[in-house]
Formats: C-alpha cells, sequence, structure tokens
C-alpha cells in the first residue's frame, strides 16, 4: 500500500504564511488538494492528516529499539549469574549503545541528510531486528559473546533513530506542532526505556536453577525478536519519506534546492561547530542526559544497597522515572509550541532537574520505597521531559542547517557524557558508596545549569516563519 497516491484525497490543514498577521500560526481545517497555491503573494503550507500516522509509525520504531538498552542492567545480579561473568560487563552491554554511537554520528547524520528519513527508517529497523535475532540464539551459560555482538548490532542501529525526531517533525508538522512532534517522536525512545526496565523483571525471575533463568531469557529474547520482526514489515509497507508539499515557510527553505539549504555536509558541520550558542546547548545538553544514562544504567545496584530483595521494585522505579518523563516531553513540547520561549524553557526544566538530583541523592535512606518511587518520578518529569526541550533549541539556534545533524551531534554528546558519567558513577559508588556517587552527579547539573543560562536566545527558524520587512 502507497499512502503517498492518496493525497490529493487526503483532507489537510493550511498555514498561510509568511504574511503580516500571526494567523498563519492557527491551522484551518480544509479539504484542498496537493498543489500549493499563491493568495495575494502569500504561500499556503498544507499539513497532511498523515503525518499522525507516520509519527506513530516511528514512535513504535524508536521503543522497540529503545527497551533493549537497559535490558540486561535492570537484571544485573541473574545476568551475571547464568552468565558468569563480572557485572562490568553487564555495565557495558547498556554503555554499547553510547559509545558506537559517538564515531557513528557523523556518517549516520550524513546518511540521513542524504537519503531522507524513509531509508534512514528501514536500515535502522534492520539492524534491530537482525540483533534481536542473534540474542535468541544466545541462551547458554557460555554464549555471553554472542549475546553481546546481538546488542552491539541493536545499539549500532540507534544512529538510525535517535537524530530522527527534529527532522520529522519539522519535515512533517507545521509551526505550531513540531515542537509537540518533537516531544512525541522523543516519547518513543522513553516508552521504550520504559518497557525495558519493567519487562525484563518480570520475565526474568532469580532462581538458584540457571537453566531456569535461561528458559526465561530465552522467552524474553524471542518476545523482543518478533515484535521488531512485526514493525520491520510495518515499516516497509508504509513509512514515508516526505509530504508532496513543505508543511511551513521555515521547512520551505530548508527543502533540498533552496538557495539557504544548498550547502554540503562538512559546510553544515562548521557552521554548527563555529556557533557559540550551540556549542554551550551541546555541553549543557550532553551533561544532563549523561546524568540520566548513569543512573540508569546503576539503578538496581543503588536501589538494591537499601532495599535488597526488590528486584521487581527497582523495575518498576525505572519505569516511574520514565513515564514521568514521557510526561514531562509532552508538557514541555506543548509549552514550546503555545509560547514559543525555548531559553526560558530549557533553562526552567534544567534548573528542576538539578533540584530532583538533590532530592534524589538524600531520601534513598529513608527506609521507605514508596519515597524513591515519589523522588524518581521528579527526577524523571524534568530530567527526560528535556529531551525534547534540548533537540526544539538546537533547531532553532542552527536553522537552516539539518535537523537530523544538530540533533546527531547532541546525542553524540550525550553518550560521550554518558559514557563517562556512568563509570565515574559506578567508580564512585563502588569506592565511596552511594551519597558521594549522587552528590556528585548532582554538581554537574548544577554546572549545566549555569551553562545554559548563558545561552543567547537566537531563534532562527522563529525568525524565518515572520514575514518580510516591509519595502
Amino acid at each position: 500500500m502507497d499512502l503517498k497516491h492518496s493525497a490529493e484525497s487526503e483532507a489537510v490543514d493550511v498555514y498561510i504564511g509568511p504574511s503580516a498577521s500571526t494567523d498563519f500560526m492557527k491551522p484551518k481545517d480544509e479539504s484542498v488538494n496537493d498543489t500549493s497555491d499563491a493568495t495575494h503573494g502569500e504561500t499556503e503550507y498544507k499539513v497532511y492528516k498523515r503525518r499522525y500516522v507516520i509519527l506513530a509509525i516511528f514512535t513504535l520504531y524508536s521503543a522497540c529499539n529503545a527497551m533493549q538498552w537497559i535490558q540486561y542492567s535492570i537484571i544485573n545480579n541473574l545476568v551475571t549469574k547464568y552468565y558468569s561473568i563480572n557485572d562490568k560487563w553487564v555495565d557495558w552491554t547498556s554503555m554499547i549503545y553510547m559509545f558506537l554511537y559517538i564515531p557513528m554520528v557523523f556518517p549516520g547524520s550524513w546518511f540521513l541528510d542524504k537519503m531522507g528519513l524513509r531509508i534512514t527508517a528501514i536500515v535502522g529497523i534492520v539492524g534491530t531486528c537482525i540483533g534481536s535475532w542473534i540474542k535468541v540464539f544466545s541462551v547458554e551459560p557460555d554464549l555471553f559473546y554472542v549475546t553481546f555482538l546481538g546488542q552491539s548490532i541493536v545499539a549500532l542501529s540507534q544512529v538510525c533513530i535517535l537524530s530522527l525526531p527534529a527532522r520529522l517533525a519539522a519535515v512533517w508538522f507545521g509551526p505550531n506542532q513540531v515542537s509537540s512532534a518533537c516531544s512525541v517522536g522523543v516519547f518513543g525512545n522513553q516508552l521504550g526505556v520504559a518497557i525495558g526496565f519493567v519487562v525484563p523483571p518480570t520475565l526474568v525471575s532469580y532462581s538458584e536453577n540457571i537453566d531456569d533463568i535461561g528458559a526465561d531469557l530465552k522467552f524474553m529474547f524471542y518476545l523482543y525478536a518478533g515484535i521488531v520482526t512485526v514493525l520491520l514489515v510495518v515499516i516497509i509497507l508504509f513509512f514515508q519519506d516526505k509530504p508532496p508539499t513543505p508543511p511551513s515557510a521555515a521547512q520551505d527553505v530548508a527543502q533540498p534546492g533552496a538557495a539557504e539549504s544548498n550547502v554540503s555536509f562538512m559546510h553544515s558541520l562548521k557552521d554548527l561547530m563555529l556557533n557559540r550558542n550551540y556549542i554551550l546547548l551541546l555541553w549543557s545538553y550532553g551533561t544532563n542526559v549523561g546524568v540520566f544514562y548513569a543512573i540508569s544504567t546503576l539503578l538496581n545496584p543503588v536501589v538494591l544497597t537499601y532495599y535488597p530483595g526488590h528486584e521487581i521494585d527497582t523495575g518498576r522505579i525505572g519505569l516511574c522515572i520514565v513515564c514521568a518523563g514521557m510526561v514531562g516531553s509532552l508538557v514541555c513540547g506543548i509549552i514550546l509550541d503555545k509560547t514559543h520561549k525555548f531559553k526560558e524553557t530549557t533553562l526552567a526544566v534544567y534548573a528542576f532537574s538539578m533540584v530532583g538530583m538533590w532530592i534524589f541523592a538524600f531520601t534513598l535512606d529513608t527506609g521507605h520505597i514508596a519515597v524513591v518511587y515519589f523522588t524518581a518520578m521528579l527526577l524523571g518529569f524534568f530530567m527526560t521531559g528535556y529531551l525534547p526541550v534540548g533537540f526544539e533549541f538546537g533547531a532553532e539556534l542552527t536553522y537552516p542547517g539539518p535537523e537530523g545533524t544538530s540533533a546527531g551531534i547532541l546525542n553524540a554528546g550525550a553518550q560521550l557524557f554518558g559514557i563517562i558519567f556512568t563509570m565515574l558513577y559506578s567508580e564512585l559508588l563502588t569506592s565511596y558508596g552511594d551519597i558521594t556517587a549522587n552528590v556528585t552527579m548532582a554538581l554537574m547539573l548544577v554546572l549545566g545549569t549555569i551553562i545554559t543560562a548563558f545561552i543567547k536566545s537566537d531563534l532562527r527558524r522563529q525568525t524565518a516563519q515572520l514575514p518580510p520587512p516591509a519595502p
């Protein structure tokens, strides 16, 4: 089935822009054909209803990869028992996501820029599918290297996922929906992480008999591989690259072939590296997400230190962190679309993330695990809710550069910080305890908040939506 050929009968929303009025920010429900019209010097920009289908497919696509990130770490004690390995190797099953992304972000961003959304998504889902099936054949106590190979292939495939939300939102959605759409795209990654937190502890139970653990692991691997295979078919059949016409004036300028976008990938990369505000955002974004990666990767030993035997609660706490973050992402996306206060929103969310980390650090030892649930949700709401805010602020600061490149480099910075902070957090946790480890992470967020405050609000994409000055 090709949705593209249904365009002529599809109802669309229309944006008029640029104009002297702010009415171009408001959708009008009309049924029109697929050709743009010019009315009194103004261009009609249309957003197609199929954009919701594309966004929904991407959300599931992102989730099916992200759900495997924390798959081993959240059942750390069971994986080490079954494969007879050091728990540092289990940490690497999540850190490999970060480690492989860093060198691949530049070719991955170039690939997205040249090949578009559809081809990039297909490559990513194929890699995720292959890695998931390799894990199915790794369930023997001496085959940890096989399961690590499968995890590495899945991790490599995220290069074709993490940079897509900002690009997809810009390509398919109008100016008053682009931030919300980006937040939903990021929501998919968070949904996958949530599944990764809660499903493994539920499916893989503790047992003195390693054969029982192996049977549970095999069932989990089969389940994941089956889900990814179904989604592979869905993406091949229904996922599209772009709509017939651009959805906004800003995207019209950024379309391939437009004079403003007719620059090489290396030139656009150089522009990013010379953009002071973007570099500051890169540091602050990397710090925030790096701390989140560290906390998530080592949540199992941190919680079990105070609440031994609560493996299932550990998974549920992780789920609460991510679910709260999903709500935070959607709320922040709506706020950005309503107010267009990118700098102010970014700074506020960052500051609250820092406060949440301090609260989390000093409430673990209360003896009431319900308190841990609450503080984890508070931390998650702001820390993971920050993800789409950072993407959108980066897109504003670097317009008309490719959104995928901007987001890709932000993610690369986050992966690098994630590796450093996870290793640092693990070492501090082992040598000095959780208080020292958590306070160190909180201090990193204090530094990130200060850096964010120095970013200037240079909203280039918003400026492109304004009418040209009168002669």
